[in-house]
């Protein structure tokens, strides 16, 4: 089944089922106004929703409408709880490593984890928005999951049963506004302004053997101003599986319904596959001469994340987005 969400009904928008081919949708409204209403009553709601799903498919439902990235908000509009991992930990020894410095080994068996700006999420077609290129905007290309309630101390066999939906996102960071927050040794807060969704979320049963019930086994493609970045699998090399990730999240309280689980920038050892994001390419040109050639992002770039089944078909819909600048209100 996939969904998403149009950017209409208020801050949380309306939910839509969307068909397989992601080109046709129809509004389910006597179902569930919003997504977050579906997850809040998944066990009820969804096989209501996969029942429009399978009409929706046969083409036995009216009313349906064109499927339009540019009018949908992110499939989740907004998240009491974002919380994004670093699974990928050739990602951090590669950055650490570019300025000298030595990875500590509980990186390998403690997930790296931060809380990020959930109060509102980007859509797949809307601008993202800097006040200064010289912040140094860098986009993160990931997969997500959405879970349901999820119970602290949940064991990780359990946590996979609260994995309800899937998407990706392009997490943007701020390259050049973390070292200064780093250091105060409490966290990403002005370094990470709002993320961006791809049009559609699925559960895991659309993705057949590629989704392992912890992994998602295809590669991620970046892609900034028409040149391919990187398309590294995101099934490899990650160290902290999406349970794994729950049950760091879900240690010491409960996770709510409509909780978002990131799993940190997709990144493969070596990289023969390209990167999913500058700030790894450039730490490869310093190993490699010495410093960074390339650029952080520019306004006016554009860049587009997606991610392709077996038979090249679009699954999530893709994040297609420039960035331009804020002017800050007197």
């Amino acid at each position: 089944m996939k969904l998403a969400s149009l950017k209409e009904g208020g801050r949380d928008g309306t939910l839509i089922v969307v068909n397989r081919e992601v080109s046709r949708a129809i509004a389910v409204p006597e179902i569930a106004a919003t997504m977050q209403n579906a997850l809040d009553n998944w066990a009820e709601i969804s096989p209501l929703l996969e029942a429009v799903y399978k009409k929706l498919q046969k083409g036995e439902i009216d009313k349906t409408f064109d499927f339009d990235p540019v009018t949908l908000a992110a499939p989740l509009p907004r998240s009491y709880h974002w919380a994004d991992g670093s699974a990928y930990v050739t990602h951090v020894e590669l950055v650490r490593k570019a300025r000298g410095a030595e990875l500590p080994e509980s990186f390998w068996t403690d997930p790296l984890m931060y809380m990020g700006a959930s109060d509102a999420f980007i859509g797949p077609c809307d601008d993202v928005f800097v006040e200064d290129e010289a912040w140094g905007i860098d986009f993160e290309s990931e997969v997500v999951v959405f879970t349901d309630d999820v119970p602290a101390g949940v064991s990780e066999e359990a946590a996979g049963e609260h994995i309800k939906l899937i998407a990706l996102v392009n997490d943007v960071s701020l390259r050049n506004l973390i070292p200064a927050e780093l250091a105060k040794q409490f966290g990403f807060y002005q370094s990470k302004p709002w993320t961006s969704f791809t049009p559609v979320a699925v559960t895991p049963d659309e993705l057949g053997e590629a989704w392992d019930g912890a992994k998602l086994h295809l590669p991620l493609h970046s892609t900034l101003n028409g040149k391919k970045i990187g398309t590294p699998n995101a099934g490899v090399d990650m160290v902290f599986d999406f349970r794994q990730l729950i049950v760091h999240a879900a240690k010491s309280r409960d996770l709510m319904a409509g909780t978002v689980i990131g799993s940190g920038t997709i990144a493969n050892v070596g990289s023969k596959d390209g990167s999913s994001c500058l700030a790894e390419i450039r730490c490869l040109e310093t190993i490699a001469d010495g410093k960074p050639s390339t650029p952080f992002m520019s306004f006016g770039d554009r860049i587009e994340i997606e991610m392709f089944d077996k038979d090249n078909n679009s699954i999530f819909g893709k994040i297609d987005q420039i960035t331009k600048q804020y002017h800050p209100s007197s």
